[in-house]
């Protein structure tokens, strides 16, 4: 793994160990089966969805809100994807690098009835049992920071709570690890940023479509900013694209949501008439 993400995997390993130690699983779980059920994705027959991610730092780009309300931000912005129409919501709920919490997710939970995704560099599956008692109805899960027993037990749980889960891939070594949950309901999502620059690599989603598992929806991840880049994903075969930093920084992000999957569904149109 690249230093960023080992990290990204120390610092919530702590989380992890701190959860453990003063929540304690059986509390988190009955928090988590008393919470509001989680909600289902559902995708369009359009063959094009967005996941609009709520973040309030990018260790890319720096500081996305300038405000002194954060929490209310990322209700702000979730309302805003709703009526978009983003087909699900990610917050991330990292609080090193990125300044999230659980709390923000919680919030955002709470304004809109639109599933959430718990974005963040989840190593145990406590932090998924967390998540669900957050009101989170997805999680992801990065393949690069596990093997593939750990994988299967976190989707396990996943599954349980009847949440869903985003595994995220960089390269082909992480498509051996996620393939031991290719048999599960679950979301592939190719993340095309170079974890060591931090640097988008924009040949990557075109380099690992032709071996992605064709039974799950795809997810393009990192770089897809504009209508043009929404389109390219849709056109290589990506279901739905998580995009952030060009919602955050939008002056109008329920606009920027409506064009962004507009874009998408323009092109999976033109593809099926060719």
């Amino acid at each position: 793994m690249s230093d960023f993400l080992n990290a990204m995997a120390e610092s919530s390993r702590s989380r992890a160990v701190a959860a453990r130690s003063t929540i304690g699983v059986k509390r988190l779980s009955s928090r988590a089966l008393s919470a509001r059920p989680a909600r289902a994705l559902h995708l369009s027959p359009e063959g094009f969805d967005l996941l609009a991610e709520a973040k309030l730092v990018s260790p890319a780009d720096g500081p996305l809100h300038a405000g002194n309300d954060p929490q209310g931000a990322v209700e702000k912005l979730a309302r805003s994807y709703a009526e978009g129409g983003a087909a699900a919501i990610s917050v991330v709920t990292e609080p090193v690098s990125f300044g999230g919490r659980l709390e923000y997710l919680e919030a955002a939970a709470s304004s809109v009835d639109v599933p959430m995704l718990c974005k963040d560099f989840l190593v145990d599956p406590i932090q998924v049992i967390e998540a669900r008692a957050a009101g989170a109805s997805g999680v992801l899960l990065i393949a690069k920071m596990m093997d593939s027993s750990l994988l299967r037990e976190m989707t396990a749980v996943v599954a349980e709570l009847g949440m869903f889960a985003l595994v995220e891939v960089f390269d082909e070594r992480d498509l051996e690890t996620a393939s031991a949950v290719f048999d599960a309901d679950v979301l592939i999502g190719v993340n095309a940023r170079d974890l060591t620059t931090l640097e988008v690599d924009s040949t990557r989603l075109a380099s690992l479509a032709p071996l992605l598992p064709e039974h799950l929806p795809r997810v393009a991840e990192s770089g897809v900013r504009t209508g043009e880049d929404a389109a390219a994903a849709a056109r290589l075969g990506y279901r739905l694209a998580l995009v952030g930093t060009a919602l955050v920084t939008s002056s109008e992000p329920e606009a920027t949501t409506r064009a962004l999957i507009a874009a998408g569904r323009t092109a999976v149109r033109a593809g099926s008439m060719t």
